[in-house]
């Protein structure tokens, strides 16, 4: 059996190809939960580098000039994903696809996301594989590439290869990547941080995943006085044993364990990002005291409150 490479190792060093006309929506779904979550996992384990072409500074589709890392051909991560966007039919292009080819060959994890997929499709690395494209092309794509599984998905993760259709699947599928590396409740954090209620690993309409949403989403409303469990249960029309089980199926954590982390990811935002007193953070995260606090900080963090703060980090 073919040794395939761990996606999320090469994620952790990742060589970004942007063209004109590439998509920054796409492009900032894409990194910055990568970012967000080197700021919540100890170790920072997210690298990214854009680079282009020849080097030079290319403009997204909105104006938006990025200045990249360095060129096409000089690129050393373990990853490497395509960001075109509008005009993928002038860069359907001999030499772009020679370009591409000679990088895949240094990379282990190939991407294409948003119209990406027609460009590895051309070079042939996709043959044999199960992948997406935005669906604006998907007919087009499944006609000229026979060789390739199209699937109407908002992204495909096919052994050594990533597509997506385009920005907002972009952000469903790293907070995926993250959930299967540092588990669901990291992937939580990191969507609250963007505001995202629905972009967390708790997938589908069923039953349970309401039931799951809705638990977190009582959480969240109520940091400053803690609900217990059993009322939360009680508020989303089930019994204690039921939601112990729903999240633990969906979360791989206890109601309480993703409680508290809620609640400790609030006071490491305030300690990050106000002046607050310590003992004020205790009081308006649920805690009856400093102390209390500051020991389950530590525990979660590695630092205590003071010495993030102090850090800067």
């Amino acid at each position: 059996m073919h040794n395939w490479p761990n996606i999320h190792d090469a994620l952790q060093h990742v060589d970004i190809l942007l063209f004109d006309q590439f998509s920054n929506h796409c492009l900032a779904n894409f990194v910055e939960p990568l970012r967000a979550t080197n700021g919540i996992v100890r170790g920072q384990p997210y690298h990214w580098r854009f680079v282009t072409l020849d080097g030079a500074p290319v403009h997204s589709s909105s104006g938006l000039q990025i200045a990249p890392h360095g060129a096409l051909g000089d690129a050393t991560g373990r990853a490497l994903f395509l960001m075109p966007s509008y005009g993928i039919r002038t860069l359907d292009r001999p030499d772009v696809v020679r370009a591409v080819v000679r990088a895949a060959g240094r990379a282990q994890v190939l991407g294409g996301f948003d119209t990406g997929s027609w460009l590895l499709a051309r070079a042939g690395l996709l043959d044999g594989y199960a992948a997406t494209i935005h669906w604006d092309m998907l007919d087009g794509f499944a006609e000229r590439f026979p060789h390739v599984d199209v699937m109407r998905k908002r992204y495909v993760i096919d052994r050594d290869r990533v597509t997506c259709s385009g920005a907002m699947a972009a952000f469903d599928v790293v907070a995926h990547l993250i959930a299967e590396a540092h588990g669901p409740t990291v992937a939580m954090e990191v969507a609250q941080l963007f505001m995202s209620r629905d972009a967390t690993p708790m997938t589908g309409a069923t039953l349970a995943g309401r039931t799951v949403r809705r638990a977190v989403a009582l959480m969240q409303d109520h940091v400053e006085t803690p609900l217990t469990i059993p009322e939360i249960a009680r508020r989303v029309g089930c019994t204690q044993r039921t939601l112990e089980q729903r999240m633990r199926a969906a979360m791989a954590a206890t109601p309480a364990a993703v409680y508290r982390r809620q609640r400790l990811n609030a006071a490491l935002r305030l300690v990050r990002h106000s002046d607050v007193p310590v003992a004020e953070i205790a009081g308006r995260c649920g805690y009856d005291n400093a102390s209390a606090m500051t020991r389950a900080f530590r525990a979660a963090f590695g630092a205590s409150p003071q010495a993030v703060r102090q850090s800067g980090l």
